[in-house]
C-alpha cells in the first residue's frame, strides 16, 4: 500500500475542510481528524474547535490554497474556451438543423445574453485602450 498523505482536503463551495490523516493506530485504520475549515475566496483559515494549528499545518494549508486558486483560475479560462466552442456549435445547429419551433424556444433569451456579453466586452476593451 502506498503511503497516505498527512492531510486531506475535502473541497467545499468556497474552500475546503482540512483533515489530518492518521494510520498510526493499533488497528491500522485510516482516521481523519478535522483540523480546520478554509475559505479560498478571502484566505480565511478557521481552526476546528479549540485546536491550534502548527506551523506545518499552516504551511501545508497555505500551499494547498495557492494551488487551489491557480486550479480554479485555469478552470475559468477553460470554461471560456468551452463557451466559445458552444457558441460556434449553437450557430452551426441554428443555421443547419434547427426547426422554427426550436429557434422560437430560445432566440430572445440567447440574443439578450449575447447582447449583454457584447456590451460588457466592448466596455472592458475600451477601458483597456
Amino acid at each position: 500500500m502506498t503511503e497516505l498523505p498527512e492531510y486531506y482536503f475535502r473541497v467545499r463551495e468556497n474552500g475546503a475542510s482540512v483533515f489530518r490523516v492518521d494510520t498510526q493506530n493499533r488497528q491500522r485504520r485510516i482516521e481523519m481528524d478535522q483540523i480546520a475549515v478554509i475559505n479560498v475566496k478571502n484566505g480565511e483559515i478557521k481552526p476546528q474547535g479549540d485546536r491550534e494549528l502548527s506551523e506545518a499545518d499552516l504551511k501545508t494549508i497555505k500551499e494547498w490554497m495557492a494551488a487551489r486558486v491557480e486550479t480554479l483560475a485555469k478552470r475559468d479560462i477553460d470554461d471560456i474556451h468551452r463557451a466559445i466552442d458552444h457558441l460556434n456549435l449553437t450557430t452551426q445547429w441554428a443555421q443547419s438543423k434547427a426547426t422554427p419551433e426550436q429557434l422560437e424556444q430560445f432566440t430572445d433569451e440567447l440574443l439578450l445574453a449575447m447582447h449583454d456579453l457584447r456590451t460588457v466586452l466592448v466596455r472592458k476593451k475600451a477601458d483597456r485602450l
